[in-house]
């Protein structure tokens, strides 16, 4: 089942809209939370307290457009509050697991230096997704004259994309081969996502 025929469902449903709403808020904090996690203390940069920063507002600000679904609906990242929790909490962590895991494999890092081409990758694969999501929902909630509203998200993930690429080509002449793997692993643990996503909505 696809995002455009799930979303507009999800939508049309305060209650599951709210859910939803929170799920995304919960990934992008944990996308945030992952970011910092992966710093190095000494070395970290301009664009890595940049991109943890915005991910940190994104989850503040789709939590805050919860209150234009209805009042005191999903207080907390609680599995009652979520759209297919289980899938929901732990898509990042085995994806950051599986892309670390082929890391180690297929160039040998270990340590500050794993955690850094981890951080790329995994985050070049969000991106991509993050690319494709956001504009199938914002079609969605213009198309239900929703007052939810994510453009200003929209905007800066492309912006977010193209300094991954950036920072990838710095990595790795290979880099494409990498984000390549990292964008397989990702579109599986995506695909079971939104099973469970239509499960709700059937």
């Amino acid at each position: 089942m696809s995002l455009n025929y799930i979303l507009p469902k999800i939508v049309a449903d305060t209650q599951l809209h709210a859910r939803f709403l929170n799920t995304l808020s919960l990934m992008e904090n944990t996308g945030a939370r992952k970011i910092s996690a992966s710093e190095d203390p000494v070395t970290v940069t301009y664009i890595i307290l940049k991109h943890a920063a915005e991910e940190h507002r994104h989850a503040f600000y789709l939590k805050k457009q919860i209150e234009k679904t209805g009042k005191d609906l999903c207080p907390t990242y609680a599995n009652d509050y979520l759209i297919a929790p289980a899938y929901s909490k732990y898509y990042l962590n085995v994806l950051d697991v599986d892309v670390s895991r082929y890391l180690k494999k297929e160039l040998g890092l270990s340590g500050k230096e794993l955690r850094f081409a981890a951080y790329l990758l995994v985050t070049y694969a969000i991106e991509v997704r993050a690319d494709e999501l956001y504009p199938i929902y914002q079609q969605a909630l213009d198309d239900a004259g929703s007052k939810v509203n994510v453009k200003s998200i929209i905007l800066e993930e492309e912006g977010h994309l193209e300094e991954m690429i950036a920072q990838l080509h710095k990595f790795s002449p290979d880099w494409q081969k990498h984000a390549d793997k990292a964008v397989e692993i990702e579109t599986r643990l995506f695909n079971s996502w939104v099973e469970a996503l239509a499960k709700e909505v059937d």
